[in-house]
């Protein structure tokens, strides 16, 4: 990060799938060929500056392997509060604010944890999000007789991410036992805990029948689903005063490529991508090099231009996924603040960024180049 961090997310990933059917974590679970955690992962990275996530022992390398050197992986504890603990302590110094989210509930957007952190930032110490309670709630005794009806309209169905105060937090995990609600423990202390609104999308996934919710949510009726593929290639400039631009954001320890535009070859091969999916051409015929107004202009901008046309031809973004191929920049330091960048330029829409090198083969593997694959799945309602 190019700035002191300030804000922190820790996503719980240590519980087991057992009651999925599944023998191994919860959140290695994949719903359309997409891990939870990597659900979780990417929408929290455009909100925070650090991530740290809790996995099973014998599982981080796997849980590394999804998200990079973008977030820190640790050996969760035996109780969803030892896993906190542990992530809390791995936290930087620096950090006065922390989301406490659940891998298990990993459609939650960006714009909820947003929420979340605007709150804390104005000067909450604890909020939450919650839902309205439609169902009618009875106590029931070990006998399975119904001892009382709570009234279910001061009831909430509480969701993650929580938010907090780091020093809150921690003073409130010292002082108590294990809960499953973070939120109980800072309640135990005597403070205040603010609720905002959640979302229908941040539902538990814990039972089958929630991967078939999820799914749906995912893929909403009477609409279309399209996939597109995009790619792009720039070699290294001869002008040693040529920024690099990639993935929508500077990197001043390399000579940047040659390029009609800035050369940022992963936002351009997203934007073929997306033109791909939606059939509106490619980027050439887009943003071809015979339209002076496209001279020198930023990936962010060309994203940006993408998002409009596709918008108005009817289409949705579900998320979009691209791997930049080269030996440099190493990609995986600043990997938060890619999928941040990209997806502030999309408006927000689900972005993930992998990187690879070829081994020394080709003119990436030479080191004369950079380039990128991209692939794009989107929605036109009908």
């Amino acid at each position: 990060m190019n700035h002191t961090p300030t804000s922190a997310a820790i996503i719980a990933g240590a519980g087991m799938g057992h009651r999925l059917g599944a023998d191994i974590p919860k959140a290695l679970i994949q719903i359309d060929g997409v891990t939870l955690v990597a659900r979780a992962f990417a929408s929290l990275s455009t909100v925070v500056d650090e991530i740290v996530i809790t996995a099973p022992a014998g599982y981080e390398e796997q849980f590394r392997a999804i998200v990079g050197e973008s977030a820190k992986v640790i050996t969760g504890g035996e109780l969803r509060s030892d896993s906190v603990n542990l992530a809390l302590k791995s936290l930087s110094p620096t950090i006065k604010y922390v989301l406490v989210h659940d891998a298990a509930r990993a459609l939650a957007t960006s714009d909820l944890a947003s929420r979340v952190l605007s709150e804390l930032e104005k000067g909450e110490a604890a909020v939450i999000p919650a839902l309205n309670v439609i169902d009618t709630i009875k106590e029931v005794d070990r006998d399975g007789y119904v001892r009382n009806t709570p009234d279910r309209s001061i009831l909430k169905a509480i969701q993650t991410p929580q938010g907090f105060s780091v020093a809150v937090l921690k003073r409130a995990h010292e002082a108590s036992q294990d809960a499953t609600d973070d939120a109980a423990l800072v309640e135990a202390l005597g403070m205040k805990v603010k609720t905002i609104a959640g979302e229908a999308r941040a539902m538990k996934i814990t039972n089958p029948e929630d991967i078939a919710t999820a799914v749906m949510l995912l893929r909403p009726r009477n609409s279309e689903i399209r996939v597109g593929v995009g790619t792009d290639a720039h070699a290294f400039s001869s002008d040693s005063s040529r920024q690099l631009w990639l993935a929508g954001i500077y990197w001043p320890d390399v000579v940047g490529v040659d390029g009609h535009s800035d050369g940022d070859v992963a936002a351009h091969a997203i934007c073929d991508a997306l033109f791909s999916a939606t059939s509106l051409g490619d980027l050439g015929s887009n943003f071809g090099v015979s339209d002076s107004k496209y001279a020198g202009v930023s990936g962010a901008m060309l994203l940006s231009e993408t998002l409009s046309r596709v918008t108005k031809a009817g289409y949705e973004i579900a998320n979009v996924g691209v791997q930049i191929v080269c030996n440099k920049p190493k990609i995986g330091t600043r990997r938060a603040e890619a999928i941040a960048a990209l997806s502030q330029a999309l408006g927000g829409a689900a972005v993930s960024v992998t990187a690879t090198s070829t081994d020394g083969l080709g003119f990436t593997g030479e080191g004369k180049g950079i380039s990128a694959i991209a692939t794009a799945l989107v929605v036109k309602k009908k």
